[in-house]
């Protein structure tokens, strides 16, 4: 998932900054996180020694399960998703009510998803982090963190733009050409021969009905049916040929 991979980059390593209220911290998920969703009593070195993965299941199940990101506009997802995990899941959803004109009431419900629906999510998600950022240059921690908090809002306002209109960019379809779509060389090339074959068949055999009706030799029916074996073995190659040369040119057009 681009959203989680992403927001792992942003919170790399293991930290533990004396001004981050959050304490140990690895990928992001603090020591508080850590004993909630994982092992009640852990330490310092639990966090340390957590696993990537242990990670992504903890942000999959309690930030974007919670969030409901997958049934928001792309885009919006992510914004929404890297908010809650830096600052809260709660202030995420209220920040997103807020701008909404709805009750604060910090739940992701059916409601707040309906209003979602009806507003252009580009707009939305510069909105989002316009609102973001104000929030965190009030914190008493912005002098210490505020450079590298403005460059990931940043970064995630313009991941997440490119996601919308990415998700909503029309799938390019193959130009008209007013030409019927071309056939699979393989179909045709077993049609062709197997038409061409049964004509010159149906010929042979008629020449040769009437050679022995006429009472001609059996060395001239013999004749005619070596002629008629010769040309159907022309008309395979000659239609093998024409579905080779159809295939390169529609190879070298497509």
């Amino acid at each position: 998932m681009e959203a989680l991979a992403r927001l792992i980059r942003h919170e790399g390593g293991y930290g533990n900054h004396p001004s981050d209220p959050g304490g140990p911290t690895k990928f992001g998920i603090t020591l508080a996180d850590y004993r909630r969703y994982v092992k009640a009593g852990a330490t310092a070195a639990d966090v340390r020694a957590m696993r990537r993965d242990q990670a992504r299941t903890i942000y999959r199940e309690r930030y974007w399960d919670a969030l409901r990101c997958d049934e928001l506009p792309a885009g919006l997802d992510y914004a929404l998703f890297d908010y809650g995990v830096n600052s809260g899941t709660g202030r995420a959803v209220r920040a997103l009510q807020r701008l909404l004109g709805l009750a604060a009431d910090c739940r992701m419900s059916d409601a707040l998803l309906d209003a979602v629906r009806g507003q252009d999510a580009e707009a939305l998600i510069a909105r989002l982090c316009d609102q973001r950022l104000d929030f965190l240059k009030r914190l008493s921690t912005w002098p210490v963190f505020g450079k590298g908090w403005a460059r990931r809002v940043a970064d995630v306002r313009a991941a997440a733009l490119a996601m919308g209109q990415a998700g909503r960019a029309p799938v390019r379809q193959a130009p008209v050409t007013g030409q019927p779509p071309a056939e699979p060389v393989a179909p045709v090339k077993a049609r062709a021969a197997k038409a061409v074959a049964g004509g010159l068949a149906a010929a042979g055999a008629v020449a040769v009905h009437w050679a022995q009706q006429v009472g001609a030799r059996p060395l001239v029916v013999a004749g005619i049916v070596a002629v008629t074996v010769a040309l159907i073995a022309i008309g395979y190659l000659a239609f093998s040929y024409m579905a080779w040369h159809r295939r390169r040119r529609h190879l070298r057009e497509s």
